[in-house]
């Protein structure tokens, strides 16, 4: 049985959102971050990095093309992205610090745990994870977005939710990893 190739088409997605974060915190910064159409073009890029992590996990496992590499680099990039949006939001004064931090030690608290446990194998994002992973991405796009203030309620509970996903999905990597 033959591994995978490292360079491949999953793999290269995951790589082009690492390389696209920046790009999308230009757009996010352009013209003071008070400009609707950068903040739209900032959402756009951030939207298009979420999508190819649809797609590079859908066309791995279709093509039997999963990586070590890829099972860790891909919620790597997802993270860098998202910290990247947060924190950028939070410089703005469009999302509250507290989130950011809350968000990103859980996140960054995850990746060690993963980091330190991988001798034993890596662990793959739960369904858990991902669902968490997807009301971040939409929570975070609905603080990019110049939205109408009727909109804002919906959006800050659509966030408080990401934010009780964090925290239960959180837990339950250590507890996973602990139980063991």
């Amino acid at each position: 049985m033959t591994s995978p190739k490292l360079l491949n088409l999953p793999n290269a997605l995951t790589i082009s959102r690492l390389i696209a974060v920046p790009f999308c915190c230009y757009a996010l910064f352009k013209n003071g971050g008070d400009d609707n159409f950068w903040r739209i073009i900032a959402w756009a890029g951030f939207f298009l990095v979420g999508l190819t992590d649809f797609f590079d996990g859908k066309i791995a496992r279709s093509r039997r093309q999963i990586t070590n590499f890829g099972i860790f680099l891909d919620p790597v990039a997802d993270k860098v992205a998202i910290g990247a949006a947060m924190i950028g939001l939070s410089m703005q004064g469009k999302l509250l610090w507290w989130v950011t931090i809350l968000i990103l030690v859980r996140e960054v608290s995850v990746t060690i745990l993963r980091l330190t446990v991988i001798r034993d194998g890596v662990i793959p994002a739960s369904k858990g994870g991902k669902l968490k992973a997807a009301f971040q991405s939409f929570g975070v796009g609905f603080y990019i977005l110049p939205l109408p203030t009727w909109l804002h309620l919906p959006r800050d509970i659509f966030m408080a939710v990401a934010i009780l996903l964090t925290i239960t999905t959180g837990f339950d990597y250590f507890k996973k990893v602990f139980k063991k």
